[in-house]
């Protein structure tokens, strides 16, 4: 079966500091015409899986405004431009969340957060071989770091305690590179 979609139109609803809003005029494979809304991301973000030499994971809690709460995720933030290397990103948030610089930032994974409606990337990025640095946090910022352990982590996940998406992609594909590091 063909599943032609075709966008008609692209109206811009609102514009923000880091994400556009939409509404999409949609053509369907049946022919009925519906809007659909689109958030666009304009720059992208990275991650960090920041893991100590004792193993343990750097995590940061943060009050995230659309679910009302605290949250624990691994470090994150948005590229300064389109045209910022992830992994510049990646190490930059690093430091400013955490305190922690990391010169051994290897590439872990690339996801799509919510592909029914954003285009939002996260490149995530495991750093080893942690160095003291100092925390700088962004102004309206408010971060505590926490160390956890991966299993601690994973009960976390399948607890429901942990349900970040970035978070918790980036700590089972983590735990997956420890386990293909062991059987070699």
């Amino acid at each position: 079966m063909d599943q032609q979609v075709k966008r008609i139109k692209r109206e811009l609803i609102k514009r923000g500091v880091i994400l556009d809003i939409y509404t999409d005029t949609m053509q369907l494979p049946d022919g009925k015409i519906e809007e659909w809304d689109f958030v666009s991301h304009r720059k992208g973000a990275a991650a960090v899986v920041p893991v100590r030499e004792d193993g343990k994971i750097l995590m940061v809690r943060q009050y995230r405004n659309a679910i009302e709460r605290m949250t624990l995720e691994i470090p994150a933030g948005s590229r300064d431009s389109v045209t910022e290397d992830t992994r510049i990103c990646a190490a930059r948030e690093l430091e400013e969340e955490t305190g922690y610089r990391s010169d051994n930032l290897t590439k872990l994974l690339s996801l799509k957060t919510t592909v029914a409606f954003c285009d939002e990337f996260i490149d995530v990025y495991l750093a080893r071989d942690l160095k003291p640095g100092k925390q700088h946090l962004d102004e309206g910022e408010f971060i505590d770091v926490e160390a956890h352990d991966v299993e601690e982590l994973c009960t976390m996940i399948y607890n429901g305690t942990l349900q970040d998406a970035k978070t918790v992609s980036a700590i089972l594909a983590y735990k997956n590179l420890l386990n293909e590091e062991k059987q070699a």
